[in-house]
């Protein structure tokens, strides 16, 4: 789907994948981390990240800070997904089991509320063999400007 169409006329999940192609062109940080898009749609998404031997603390597991940040890039992708700019107000992490080395960890967005300017996201991190690692809260604020023309 190309990046430069018109927001009008599309359905919620085309304008869903739209904006989330939009954002994906300039989000060196997801890029760079090597995660991927999975799946995203109307105030949801899912992103996913292997953990390299690079991301590892000093206790030889995942640094809590890129289980984060994969969180926080599917919550990202899940609040902009009606083509109005949505960025971070307060995000907290629970951890509850290691991220290893070499593991695929999947982050699932999913919208609990929207209202006016202002979003929750519960965001649930999980393991290779499904098992949950973390679970991440977001709270988002729109901005002005659009990712689409309309």
């Amino acid at each position: 789907m190309s990046t430069h169409m018109r927001a009008s006329g599309l359905s919620p999940q085309e304008l869903a994948e739209a904006c989330a192609a939009a954002m994906w062109a300039t989000d060196q940080a997801s890029q760079g981390l090597g995660m991927t898009i999975d799946h995203v749609g109307p105030g949801e998404a899912v992103l996913s990240m292997t953990v390299e031997e690079r991301m590892a603390n000093g206790h030889g597991i995942c640094h809590g800070g890129f289980i984060f940040t994969l969180a926080d890039s599917a919550f990202a992708f899940a609040c902009n997904s009606y083509n109005q700019l949505a960025v971070a107000q307060h995000c907290a992490v629970t951890y509850l089991r290691p991220g290893k080395i070499g593991e695929r960890l999947t982050a699932h967005a999913k919208e609990v509320s929207r209202t006016g300017r202002s979003g929750i996201y519960d965001i649930r991190i999980q393991n290779g063999t499904g098992e949950t690692i973390a679970e991440f809260r977001g709270h988002s604020r729109t901005i002005s400007g659009t990712h689409l023309p309309e």
